[in-house]
């Protein structure tokens, strides 16, 4: 009686880890993410689906295909478009 106990104890655990190794698709991970984000405010962002030894200095923020690729998150310029930090091309730049 004891040894099926365990069996069935190790069957449910073995089903139970299986969900968890499991290949989430990275567009529906991307898109849960995304969704979050723009549920708590956040604005002017990009998220990038990249291999997992492609990685730099990028934050990371899911991992997705058994862990084949990441999900990382930038943040983009707050400016809006048009603008640039270079002169415009009306005005003269300063010459010295």
């Amino acid at each position: 009686m004891r040894r099926m106990t365990v069996m069935a104890g190790a069957a449910v655990l073995a089903v139970w880890s299986a969900g968890a190794w499991a290949a989430k698709p990275c567009d529906e991970l991307k898109g849960e993410i995304d969704a979050k984000l723009q549920a708590k405010g956040v604005k002017n962002y990009t998220l990038d689906i990249v291999a997992t030894d492609a990685v730099k200095d990028q934050k990371v923020v899911g991992s997705c295909e058994a862990g084949s690729k990441k999900i990382v998150y930038a943040r983009e310029s707050a400016m809006p478009a048009g603008d640039s930090a270079a002169p415009k091309a009306d005005k003269p730049a300063p010459t010295t």
